[in-house]
């Protein structure tokens, strides 16, 4: 089973900077043993305020137990609150490795098909939808596709030059007009096993 974990560190105040680099290079030299074992699948930081200090990893674990034991072991756990969210396979989930070189973003997929459509347009838009998810995995900018806990959500790994042409992707989507999107633009994370091994 696939886990994105939001990890937010608050170091507390008036700990030694040598502390702070040594658990650091703890962490990195953990975050690397997990990747080996491919518990950890990939690692990013998402575009911060000044004073945050937060990570999302995308885990692999056979069960929830096995994944608090996975994050317990971390060194930077002593000073981190970490949020799980469990991940179920998508049928469009094309499940490509990460390359090197172009921004990549998460976004979160609400599906809201308004009152008193036909199961026929819901399916022939689902179907359009698929299609699409190939073209875009095929160019390369679609790389992963999960769905969420809560209904009809949906969470995806995408590749863009910038916001600009990820918004023009989002908005070629036939679902568009039925979804809210949540958009999280990611920076590289130096410890990230996914662009490691590209």
């Amino acid at each position: 089973m696939e886990y994105l974990v939001t990890m937010t560190t608050q170091v507390p105040n008036g700990t030694p900077d040598r502390a702070v680099a040594e658990v650091r290079t703890r962490e990195a030299a953990h975050s690397s043993e997990l990747a080996t074992q491919r518990r950890l699948l990939r690692l990013w930081r998402p575009q911060l305020r000044p004073g945050e200090w937060r990570s999302l990893g995308l885990f692999a674990a056979a069960d929830d137990d096995q994944l608090e034991q996975v994050l317990a072991a971390m060194p930077l756990r002593v000073w981190r609150a970490d949020e799980v969210t469990p991940l179920s396979p998508h049928p469009n989930d094309p499940d490509l490795p990460a390359k090197p070189g172009a921004t990549e973003f998460l976004t979160t997929f609400t599906l809201a098909v308004p009152q008193g459509t036909s199961d026929r347009v819901v399916d022939a838009a689902a179907a359009r939808e698929a299609q699409r998810a190939k073209e875009l995995a095929r160019q390369r900018h679609l790389l992963r596709l999960w769905r969420l806990p809560g209904g009809s959500r949906a969470l995806g790994l995408w590749r863009a030059r910038d916001p600009a042409q990820m918004q023009a992707i989002l908005k070629s989507l036939p679902l568009d007009g039925w979804t809210t999107v949540q958009t999280t633009p990611l920076t590289p994370h130096p410890s990230d096993p996914g662009l490691a091994a590209s």
